[in-house]
This record gives structure tokens, sequence and C-alpha cells, in this order.
């Protein structure tokens, strides 16, 4: 049944519905993935020298911690097994997943701030569960609650356990550590971290996410630095692959396809919904500038990271077609660098896996708390119990074969981005609104878009969650007195 039900989601529904989605946001914000891109930087540049000022998480914090979240076993093995079953054609499709994934990002994220529900703490609550239930009604309130479930089983529990089961096996392969060792210092650290809330999982994601990012990004590199004049054939090999002018693996070009949209969407998450439950947590002074940085995690991830472990497989002299079917993604992987470095790169694979996996394992823990949250409000309780479930879900996610528990997850996983993707098309209208009153201000010369929420009373909106710092409150009053004069 499990079969069945991924071969119709993946194989058929989602890829249509994914690729027919990303166009029309891509095409209907005006490639706003695009027409922002250098914006990026400054927002980020901005919120870097004015974070936390009130004790809210800013816009780079945020970012960094979808970061830890999207980048993770998919990038490492997700590749790996996406070039074994759909050959070097699936990077391809992978691409263009991502560069259509950061319009569903932006789309999705700039909702999520638009909706979010100030706590009593002063802290923000967000995500799809809140702007389908205030954005589309009250009738449409069971969507919500079912999306909210969703995302505990997916991500709170299932790819927590999955993550610890990739960290621990990796470590066993690469240094003979017991996966019973590796799972208990996984859980250790990760209560510890848990345990001190959103803001302890957003300072570890500082430190932990720009040390493996870059890492892993200067080692590729190395690696292209080592064969500059093959990678031009590289490039020709993954286009013509795409489209079946190349020999594939298991299927041709409709593998290619299949695997490259579902290790896409399960590397970078966009359309899923998990991000914006993130987005939501930070203080911007605009909705849309925060779906612009996040637009640029999917970038990161999926443009940069995947591309990495891509180039690092398809350059190396182990990558034979007729040889690597059997061959699993993290060991594909390990093998692959370390025919380009020696066998400490078997290590470093290992020890990058490890800081990826653990980072969305704390990524995934807040987005199953975000969810309990949607039902219960600020439980502490629930929250401890839910803190303690983490905690043994990765002590026995390491010692436990999850074949099922993996296929069990694509469903709900698919399922997720169904829900998700309906509300996004429902509400591409009031996105859109939102992103014209960026894109006026921007015309307009305003360094820095503010968002006047009363301007969006028809929206129900929760006002309190945009009452904004003071100087964002007076550029809001200056704009308003040019208009009159």
């Amino acid at each position: 049944m499990l079969d069945f039900l991924n071969d119709l989601l993946w194989g058929k529904v989602l890829i249509g519905v994914l690729i027919a989605l990303g166009l029309w946001f891509t095409v209907g914000s005006r490639f706003v993935q695009f027409r922002y891109f250098g914006k990026m930087f400054g927002i980020l540049r901005l919120s870097q020298t004015k974070r936390d000022k009130y004790g809210h998480l800013s816009s780079f914090q945020a970012l960094l911690l979808s970061v830890a979240g999207r980048v993770g076993g998919g990038n490492i093995a997700g590749v790996a097994v996406a070039i074994t079953l759909g050959g070097p054609g699936a990077i391809f499709w992978m691409w263009m997943v991502g560069l259509m994934g950061m319009a569903t990002s932006y789309l999705e994220c700039t909702l999520a701030q638009a909706y979010k529900k100030s706590e009593p703490d002063g802290t923000y609550r967000g995500g799809p569960a809140y702007y389908i239930t205030r954005g589309m009604g009250a009738k449409w309130k069971w969507l919500g609650a079912l999306y909210s479930v969703l995302l505990l089983i997916t991500f709170g529990f299932g790819f927590t356990a999955l993550q610890s089961y990739s960290v621990a096996t990796s470590f066993n392969d690469a240094f003979g550590i017991p996966p019973i060792y590796t799972g208990l210092s996984l859980a250790m650290v990760v209560g510890l971290i848990i345990f001190g809330g959103v803001k302890r999982i957003a300072q570890a994601s500082e430190v932990m996410v720009p040390v493996m990012a870059v890492g892993y990004l200067a080692i590729a590199v190395v690696v292209l630095g080592m064969n500059l004049d093959r990678i031009p054939d590289v490039f020709v090999l993954i286009v013509k692959s795409a489209f079946g002018l190349e020999p594939a693996i298991g299927g041709g070009i409709g593998a290619a396809i299949l695997m490259g949209v579902k290790r896409g969407l399960f590397s970078n998450e966009a359309g899923l919904g998990s991000a914006p439950n993130v987005a939501a947590v930070a203080y911007v002074p605009h909705p849309a500038s925060q779906g612009i940085v996040q637009s640029f995690s999917v970038f990161i991830d999926t443009l940069i990271l995947c591309s990495c472990t891509a180039f690092i497989i398809l350059l190396s002299g182990i990558y034979d077609p007729a040889t690597i079917a059997g061959q699993g993604g993290v060991a594909l992987t390990q093998a692959a660098l370390a025919d380009h470095v020696g066998e400490w790169g078997r290590v470093f694979v290992s020890l990058a896996l490890f800081l990826f996996g653990f980072t969305t394992i704390l990524y995934n823990y807040y987005l199953g708390e975000n969810s309990l949250s949607f039902f219960r409000g600020n439980s502490q309780n629930l929250f401890n119990a839910y803190r303690v479930a983490s905690i043994c879900l990765c002590g026995w996610g390491a010692l436990t074969d999850l074949g099922t528990v993996f296929a069990f997850a694509d469903v709900t996983m698919g399922l997720l981005a169904l829900a998700n993707l309906f509300a996004l098309a429902m509400m591409f209208k009031t996105g859109m609104r939102i992103m014209k009153d960026y894109d006026d201000q921007i015309a307009e010369g305003i360094e820095t878009p503010v968002f006047d929420s009363r301007r969006f009373a028809d929206l129900d909106l929760d006002h309190k969650a945009w009452d904004l710092e003071p100087d964002h409150k007076a550029q809001i009053e200056a704009r308003k007195q040019r208009k009159t004069a």
C-alpha cells in the first residue's frame, strides 16, 4: 500500500502539481526570485546590524534556522540516490525544482509572516496552519488542523528518527562506532538545546550552519579545481541525460524527472510549508522581505550544496552507471570524495552528515512544537513531553531499520505538500497584493519597505504581531505625509 501511494503521489500527482504551480508562481510574481536576488543580501546585512534589538529573532537568524532544516541528508545521500536511480539528468530537474521552488518559498514565507500570531511572551507563531485558518476562513480550519497533524508526524517524528539513523550508520561505517553510542550522544546534545526553546535552537544554528555549509562548499571547490578541464563535460552530461539524450538508469528521462523532483523537494522543502513555520518567528518590517530572504535558502540548498555533491560524484573515477546501482547514497558520496582526496574524504562526509543531520533534528523539533502550539497554545507541559519524545526518537532511530518509516514519511510528506500547495494556490492573489505593496515602496526609492497592517484590514491579520519598531512606525507616517502633500 505504501509503495502504491508513493508511486501515485510522487510518480504522477506531485510532479504535475509542483511544476505547474512553480511556473504559475514564477510568472505571476514576475520572476520575483530573480528580480530581488540582489536584494536578499541587503536585507540580511540590515538584519544583522539590528538583530535581537527587541528580543525577536532576526531575518538572518530565521534564514540560518531554515537552512539548518533544508540542508540535511538529502544534500549528501539524497543527491547520490537521485544519480543512482535517475542518472545525471536528475540533477538538472533538481535544479529546475530549486529555481521554481524559490518563487514557491517566497510566497509561502511571505504569507507566513503576514499571518503570524503574537504570543503573550512577545514571540511569534505562524506557518501554513495559521495562514490557512486566518487567510482562507473558518470553514478551512479543518485543513489547517490536518496540515499540523501531518507536519508533526512527518517532521516531528518520522524525519527526526530518520536523521538519527543516517548519522549513526554513517559513523558506524566511517569510524566503527556502534550506532547505540552515536544515538545516545545525539539524544543528550539535542536535549540540552531543545529545552532552551527556539532562541537557543537559533543560536546553535547560527554557529553550526555557516561552518557546515562553508566547509562542504570549500571541499567541493577543491574538487572542482582538481578537475577544471572536465567540468564542461559534466554539465553537458547532466543536460543531455535530463532529456534522454544519454543512456540513463532506471527508465531514462522519466526516472530522471521523477528522482530530480522528488529528491529536490525532499532536500529544499519548497512547497511543503515547513520553512514558513520558522520564517514567521522573525521580526521583519515587511512580510515580503522575509519571503525574499527565505527564497535564498532554497538557492543555497539546491543550487549550491546539492550541486556540490553532484559534481563530487560525477567528476570521480568511481562513477560508472553500470556499477553504482548497488551502492547506497552516503556510501557513494564517501567513495567519490575518497577517490578525489584520499581516504580522509570518507571521514569528512561522515562529519558533514553529522552536522547536517544534527541541525535538521533541531529544526524538525521546532516544526513539531509549532504543530502542537496550533492546537494547545504554549503549553509547557505538552512541550516538555514532546521534548522527551524527541530525545527518545534520536536514540531509537539510530538503532532501527527505518525502511517502512521512510516509506510512510514519504507518503505523509506528499500529502503535506498537496495541502500546502492547495492553500498557496487559493491565496495567490493575497500574496501578490502584499508583494505589490513592497514593489510600490521600492519604486518610490524606499530602501527598506515597511508594512502597515491597517491598510489590509480585510485580511484578518493579527495587528498586534505587526506592532512595528519606532523607526519603522515613523517611516509609515512619513510616507503618509508625503502622499498627502
